[in-house]
């Protein structure tokens, strides 16, 4: 199978190219397409992981349907077949990997949720004991599960910079207190909902990231939704307090990377055969467990 790494539709209004997705102005709805490239970093890898895209798409559907009585979502339809007929010429390029979404306004900060301490919220917590404005008790061990879940911010980076962290007070003065909490009161509630039933099925979700916009009104989630590039899935049967839990994501790459003479700035050096089929793997891996 070879790696979508970019759509070609050129009767169709390309709004943006993201680090993953193609997006497209189709009868005032969005069309979202998921590619196989990947990024890592911030930067985008020359080299895809062949059928990424659609593995995204089928997690993302799976989440929208299990959260769908607990917050609304932007999917109008993942069918083609529904989908406007201008698209439908563009089958093989959309099937399995599209998503015909509503506009919402999409709020500016990305709400991040941490049950375990790992990744960058382990390195500020040895440097200063806390993490994003959260003061956490002395002696915790990395990827230690959390006592408490921590909703911790971060700002929305523009493509090729790198998205910050920020404390809830900074949240606040940027959307409002009242969406500010409505927001972080609804990660964790969702986060907790998908925990419990990730481990159910042998995965803990140390964190993950959502997105969401305003419609109608109304706050829905947007975009894709706990799939191995938002977040980080570990197998609970290797899981290991005080070590760097195997990701079923694309930690593969980065620590493959984390090897090589680069100074994380385009561009990045070429993936190996291996390394690309390896992460392939594990995005299957992970989406099987968790449908199964």
């Amino acid at each position: 199978m070879n790696a979508l790494l970019q759509t070609n539709m050129p009767d169709l209004n390309l709004i943006a190219r993201g680090k993953v997705r193609d997006l497209y102005d189709v009868e005032g709805n969005l069309l979202l397409v998921a590619t196989d490239r990947l990024s890592a970093f911030d930067v985008i890898m020359k080299q895809g992981i062949p059928g990424k895209g659609r593995m995204l798409t089928e997690l993302s559907l799976f989440w929208f349907e299990l959260l769908k009585k607990d917050v609304g979502n932007h999917l109008i339809t993942a069918n083609v077949s529904e989908m406007p007929r201008a698209v439908h010429k563009y089958r093989d390029q959309l099937e399995g990997r599209s998503m015909y979404v509503r506009r919402a306004k999409i709020f500016p900060v990305e709400c991040v949720v941490r049950g375990y301490i790992v990744g960058s919220g382990w390195k500020d917590y040895q440097k200063t004991g806390m993490v994003c404005g959260h003061k956490l008790p002395p002696g915790l061990k990395q990827a230690q599960k959390l006592e408490k879940v921590l909703f911790t911010p971060s700002t929305k980076a523009a493509q090729g910079a790198h998205d910050e962290n920020i404390d809830f007070d900074q949240m606040v003065k940027t959307v409002g207190r009242e969406t500010a909490e409505k927001l972080r009161d609804l990660t964790v509630r969702i986060y907790t909902k998908c925990a419990d039933y990730a481990a159910k099925k042998g995965i803990i979700i140390a964190d993950t990231k959502f997105e969401f916009g305003l419609h109608d009104g109304k706050i829905i989630l947007c975009d894709e939704v706990l799939t191995p590039d938002s977040s980080r899935f570990w197998d609970a049967r290797k899981y290991q307090v005080g070590t760097s839990p195997e990701s079923f994501d694309k930690q593969i790459v980065r620590d493959w990377l984390e090897k090589q003479p680069w100074n994380k700035n385009p561009p990045p050096p070429d993936l190996p055969p291996e390394i690309i089929e390896k992460t392939a793997a594990k995005y299957r891996e992970v989406v099987d467990l968790l449908r199964k």
